[in-house]
């Protein structure tokens, strides 16, 4: 089974306009993924490609039009390039023999900004190499240096892998678990999945199957029942579960049906504990009974799908916010990675986030975000 692309390290490669950096990703992939001409402004949109990098592990590299990209689309490129920002969890920065310039100054000040680790590739070592002053001045901003020519140099992957492997993030080299680590080995935990009209046909959603797979690698007796079969599962259990996790929509009927002495939680909560900062959630939430008439509020969702007749999205959290509130809201929808203007809305809703990475829910902790599924 191929690793979800929200749970794969994400690599993105910058620099200026025919410097290597198609190269690169091409070398990487031992594909011809990228388009690369000595004309500039080649690469227009961001390629992705996702691999297994052993010994790293699953990526996605994205590789980025040139920053100093000054034909008449260069600026929707740049901006295009600089939204990948908040989904890479490590920056590769490609020049040449020419140094750095203040594209590459910009973008590396933005690295430290959102703390990205990021290496420097001094690339076409074959045509020329670095002065001595453009290499103390590089040396200046980064201590992961390859000095190199993709063409070349028959190594570069191998030595590639090798900076890479320095700044990997913790949470991608001890991947967290989604609930495993709340449980003891070995306990029984009951998950709750209704089939309704959302559910897939022949299958149940992805937090649900990730749920399960956490579970099962924990050494977790599972059991998997419909919200109509809860109370009858319960009854036939000799010993309690240590754990209940139902899907949000069913929630106030299955805590209905749990006893208090056992632990209920769901998906989304958990969803929200793995890919964010559950207390930036938490107190985003609260927001909820703070809201006036006229407010604004986006609902965010990752993917993009065919909204059904009662969509959760667009048809019952608006619904119930409007209930709750007896407010007029305005409510608007975004589907996709490139992260709006967000400065106008007075609460964001953030959907589950499977098929997201980590980095990408944490760009927007600073706002009032909470989760849904």
């Amino acid at each position: 089974m191929k690793s979800l692309k929200s749970n794969r390290l994400h690599i993105g490669i910058f620099g200026k306009t025919n410097v290597g950096k198609s190269s690169l990703l091409n070398k990487i992939t031992g594909q011809d993924v990228a388009v690369v001409s000595d004309i500039a402004g080649t690469t227009t949109d961001v390629v992705e490609k996702s691999m297994e990098l052993l010994p790293i592990g699953s990526v996605v590299l994205l590789d980025s039009a040139g920053t100093d990209d000054n034909t008449i689309l260069g600026a929707q490129r740049l901006e295009k390039t600089l939204k990948i920002l908040n989904r890479i969890d490590v920056a590769v920065l490609v020049c040449d023999y020419s140094g750095l310039n203040e594209y590459d100054e910009s973008l590396m000040s933005k690295f430290r900004e959102l703390k990205i680790p990021f290496i420097i590739i001094i690339n076409k070592s074959d045509i020329k190499n670095i002065s001595e002053e453009g290499l103390v001045n590089i040396k200046k901003h980064c201590e992961n240096i390859l000095e190199t020519s993709v063409n070349t140099d028959n190594d570069i992957v191998y030595k590639f892998k090798s900076e890479l492997l320095k700044l990997l993030p913790e949470d991608f080299v001890n991947t967290p678990k989604i609930v495993g680590d709340i449980v003891p080995e070995g306990s029984t935990v009951i998950l709750v999945i209704p089939i309704d009209k959302e559910a897939p046909k022949g299958r149940i959603i992805l937090p649900q199957v990730q749920t399960l797979r956490d579970l099962l690698d924990s050494g977790c007796v599972t059991l998997a029942v419909r919200d109509s079969e809860l109370k009858m599962a319960l009854d036939n259990l000799k010993t309690p579960p240590s754990l209940v996790i139902t899907d949000s929509q069913a929630f106030k009927k299955v805590n209905e049906i749990v006893p208090e002495d056992i632990m209920l939680t769901s998906f989304s909560i958990l969803f929200a504990r793995l890919k964010g900062d559950l207390d930036a959630f938490v107190e985003g939430a609260k927001t909820i009974d703070k809201l006036q008439d006229g407010d604004k509020v986006l609902i965010l969702e990752s993917c993009t799908h065919h909204a059904i007749e009662d969509d959760i999205g667009r048809v019952k959290i608006p619904n119930l916010l409007r209930k709750r509130t007896g407010k007029n809201l305005v409510i608007e929808h975004f589907s996709g990675h490139d992260f709006p203007d967000i400065s106008d809305y007075r609460l964001v809703i953030h959907c589950g986030g499977c098929m997201t990475n980590r980095k990408e829910i944490l760009f927007g902790r600073a706002v009032k975000i909470f989760f849904y599924k």
